[in-house]
């Protein structure tokens, strides 16, 4: 079987462009990689995740031969076109439910949003295109939320060395070495209240923290960005996990260079001796706090 009638086999003989129906066989000629897209409008989290991935195909697909194809949740078709409408990719046809099931299931696709890549010959290249977006999408360039300086990782280091002596609580100061007993992760979140994916992903943190967290042995611990400790503490006021306090700027700085911090949020996982787990905390914290909620699950 050739590369193409591998991906027509795979996606179908025709996908829905822009301008309409297109050969499968054409339109993916050239491609060097093929993106699989589960989506939906009504999930936050893939609301909150195609602009970024749009800005990454925009910059970087002609040039690096990659096409998306997104497959829809949509619950009608009305809003998978809506939602479509938004997207400068191309689509498997809404119509088409039993290629979408089929597709779930032969990449185990169990909540959304979901990036499978495969190569021209459909043959799988990873199901974590969503954390492993960069390596096929251009650089780490284009980031959601500001900048942060300093991109530099550092050896390991006790929790008490990373974090300072004592933590904010929501009841004031608290000793560090205390409010890390037990706990088997500790998770780094980087944020701020002026940024808007921060504020789209604080709440479903905070519904995973109070879900999960007493039971996997999980702290989250406020790295801010805000611009003053006046919204710090606002901010912080809707969150039910620790800080490290505004005043201490030198430390945030520090620990944004040392897990290489260029843009919020970010999620960085770190274990109990202070070893880094991961630095896609954002993009893994369903497998971190355990299943995916029913928001964003897909049968």
């Amino acid at each position: 079987m050739s590369a193409s009638d591998a991906l027509k086999s795979l996606l179908g003989s025709e996908l829905l462009s822009k301008s309409g129906m297109v050969k499968t066989t054409e339109v993916l000629s050239d491609k060097k990689l093929v993106m699989i897209y589960f989506s939906a409008h009504w999930c936050p989290p893939c609301r909150g995740f195609t602009p970024k991935l749009m800005a990454k195909y925009n910059a970087s697909a002609a040039a690096k031969s990659v096409e998306i194809v997104f497959v829809s949740s949509d619950r009608d078709e009305a809003a998978f076109s809506d939602y479509y409408s938004e997207m400068p990719w191309l689509a498997v046809p809404f119509e088409d439910r039993d290629r979408k099931a089929s597709l779930s299931a032969k990449y185990g696709v169990r909540g959304i949003p979901s990036l499978i890549v495969v190569d021209a010959d459909g043959n799988l290249v990873t199901t974590k295109g969503r954390s492993e977006l960069d390596q096929y999408l251009g650089d780490s360039a284009i980031v959601e939320g500001a900048p942060l300086k300093g991109i530099a990782q550092s050896d390991p280091a006790s929790l008490i060395d990373i974090f300072g002596e004592e933590l904010l609580s929501k009841s004031g100061q608290v000793k560090t070495a205390e409010a890390f007993d037990g706990k088997q992760l500790v998770m780094i979140y980087f944020s701020a209240h002026w940024c808007p994916p921060c504020r789209s992903f604080t709440p479903l943190l905070a519904q995973k923290y109070r879900a999960g967290a007493k039971a996997r042995g999980i702290e989250v611990i406020f790295v801010s960005s805000d611009q003053d400790n006046e919204s710090f503490m606002n901010y912080h006021s809707e969150m039910p996990w620790l800080a490290v306090p505004f005043a201490d700027r030198a430390r945030a700085q520090l620990l944004g260079q040392k897990y290489g911090v260029r843009g919020i949020p970010s999620l960085i996982v770190l274990d109990a001796s202070g070893n880094l787990v991961t630095t896609e905390g954002r993009a893994e914290v369903n497998a971190l706090f355990g299943a995916a909620s029913s928001c964003c699950t897909i049968s």
